[in-house]
């Protein structure tokens, strides 16, 4: 029996993309929708589970090589946090692991 994820993205995450071109809205929505089959790290090496200093773990995934989409996994829900460029993203993060 396969398992679909309920992909959830915050209205942030919403706008931000909303605001970037067709292709590369296109390239982030179908990455995302690839979440609700299998949003957890394995092969391909494109998606990444983070653990914070405070204990928070937190999944990334890769989008191409321009951007970087950040969730969370709660039985069958994933909720996409943040979408962000690749190089805000490891300025970001890289402060809090």
């Amino acid at each position: 029996m396969t398992v679909i994820f309920n992909v959830s993205i915050d209205i942030d995450a919403i706008a931000y993309v909303r605001l970037l071109d067709d292709k590369s809205q296109r390239i982030i929505r179908s990455h995302l929708k690839a979440l609700e089959k299998d949003p957890f790290p394995g092969k391909g090496g494109d998606k990444e589970l983070l653990e914070l200093r405070d204990g928070i773990k937190i999944y990334r995934l890769h989008i191409g090589h321009t951007f970087t989409a950040f969730y969370e996994i709660e039985k069958d829900l994933v909720f996409v946090n943040e979408i962000m460029t690749t190089d805000q993203a490891h300025k970001k993060y890289k402060r809090l692991i």
